[in-house]
């Protein structure tokens, strides 16, 4: 994926947003003051600083931009994010990504300290980061995380771990989807990464869920 074609398309959809000259112009200056001196301060207080700045309402995603945004990103969307989500993930990706160690402690510490909704922004960011094998295990994490709203950011819409997790953290996924009511019809490769053991576990857990009068969650046996 090209990162600096993401961060246009994402900037170039920022601006699009109605009343979205101060977030706009405060977004300019604050990357123009970043890349004249980088300092990690700087982009830590940003990161946090975004929502008073640029707001929190809904993003309205054309259908042109959607497919821009495919285009570079097989499988990433924005639709139903806020427009502080938004804005976090375009500035994650204006990190200079030359110097591996430096890029992946900066954004690690940044899963370390934030709060729900950063934490929901970086998980959303996570297809579009650089050196994605890096970042298998902060994805499995988020699964195990119990914040809902986090939980979905991995889970729901996101091409992540389609495509980078192996079986077992797959596998981990769906049923933590299934066990906390997601909708897994959201969950993108739900039938392409179906595989035998998923099957197997699914269909021991229904038979518990069956031997206790219980129903079964929605779509659980199509994966069976």
């Amino acid at each position: 994926m090209n990162i600096s074609q993401m961060s246009q398309t994402l900037f170039y959809l920022i601006e699009q947003q109605p009343n979205s000259e101060k977030a706009v112009n405060y977004l300019r200056q604050q990357v123009d003051s970043f890349h004249a001196n980088p300092q990690v301060s700087a982009f830590y207080r940003v990161f946090t600083a975004l929502p008073r700045f640029v707001g929190k309402q809904q993003v309205e995603v054309p259908e042109d931009m959607a497919f821009a945004l495919e285009r570079v990103r097989t499988g990433f969307t924005v639709t139903g994010w806020t427009m502080d989500r938004l804005a976090r993930v375009w500035w994650l990706l204006q990190l200079p990504a030359d110097d591996k160690e430096f890029y992946f402690n900066t954004i690690s510490q940044l899963f370390k300290a934030a709060e729900m909704n950063e934490l929901v922004a970086l998980y959303s960011a996570l297809p579009v980061l650089a050196y994605p094998e890096s970042w298998k295990f902060q994805a499995t994490e988020g699964i195990r995380n119990n914040i809902a709203d986090v939980q979905s950011a991995i889970m729901l819409h996101n091409p992540f771990p389609a495509d980078y997790f192996d079986e077992p953290a797959w596998n981990q996924l769906i049923m933590k989807a299934f066990f906390t009511d997601k909708d897994v019809t959201q969950i993108i490769g739900l039938n392409e990464r179906n595989n035998a053991r998923l099957a197997q576990t699914l269909a021991d857990f229904a038979a518990e869920r069956r031997a206790a009068g219980r129903s079964l969650p929605e779509h659980m046996e199509e994966l069976m």
